[in-house]
């Protein structure tokens, strides 16, 4: 494809999630909910995985392999995270976002909830899935070793995304353990193995993409840009304020746990 070509692709690919974010708004409207966009957004770079199959001519291995791999991912977590919204209602996260607003700049539930939450999902999530989008372009080369390499990292981080969010709902199903910090298990070697499988996931997927050549390499600002939100921005940094007001022992934790990377904790 011509590099006008692949603008037209990525804009439609854009335009194509912002439509499907604008009616989920609208669900959002009547629910007067907007949590459950933390499970449909794994879904939305899978569409986007999928119309991107459906429009370009690249190595059908290389396209295959990206599609399997972000829909067994996207559907994982996407059904993990759905359940979880049905089974708990509304993210106190996102309730303080639009009680802050209304508040401080007296938005409407649906102006914040357009503005600051699926609009803002639609751009984000079409960022990260630059990999799974510019890695179906090119016709070559064949997929090699990066690439197969790019996908063993990628079953990495599914695996140790699952296991980690497996290991936290059963830890949260036993009553004994209200109040207390899950530190064993892959828990034991870092704070947050969900993040961590997931970064794994978008950079493995970025490895098959740059085996292609230059526009499979500039889709690096997708894996870039999901790790600093999941270290730096609206991962850990949030995720651990709420969850130290909770749990007295969380602190002792912090300190010996890795924050994202695994590692042996400290003694």
């Amino acid at each position: 494809m011509t590099l006008p070509e692949i603008a037209g692709l990525l804009g439609l690919n854009l335009a194509l999630l912002v439509a499907a974010m604008l009616g989920l708004w609208t669900l959002a409207l009547r629910l007067k909910d907007v949590s459950f966009v933390d499970g449909v957004w794994p879904l939305g770079m899978l569409f986007l995985a999928l119309v991107t199959f459906a429009r370009t001519d690249g190595d059908a291995v290389r396209k295959g392999l990206l599609l399997w791999l972000c829909g067994v991912w996207a559907l994982r977590l996407g059904w993990h995270l759905l359940k979880r919204w049905r089974g708990h209602g509304a993210d106190g996260r996102y309730t303080d976002i639009v009680e802050t607003q209304e508040k401080n700049h007296g938005w409407s539930f649906g102006k914040t909830a357009l503005l600051i939450v699926f609009l803002p999902q639609a751009v984000l999530g079409w960022l990260t899935s630059l990999p799974v989008q510019l890695g179906q372009v090119q016709p070559a080369p064949p997929i090699g070793w990066i690439g197969w390499i790019g996908a063993c990292i990628v079953v990495v981080g599914i695996a140790f995304e699952s296991i980690g969010d497996a290991q936290l709902s059963a830890f949260k199903k036993d009553s004994k353990n209200k109040g207390k910090v899950l530190d064993t298990g892959l828990w034991r070697y870092t704070r947050h193995p969900n993040y961590f499988g997931d970064a794994c996931v978008w950079w493995g997927l970025w490895l098959i993409a740059a085996e292609t050549g230059w526009v499979g390499v500039v889709s690096i600002g997708g894996p870039i840009f999901l790790t600093f939100t999941l270290t730096k921005w609206s991962g850990i940094g949030i995720t651990e304020k709420s969850t130290a007001k909770t749990k007295p022992k969380y602190a002792d934790y912090v300190r010996r746990t890795s924050a994202f990377i695994p590692m042996p904790p400290k003694r």
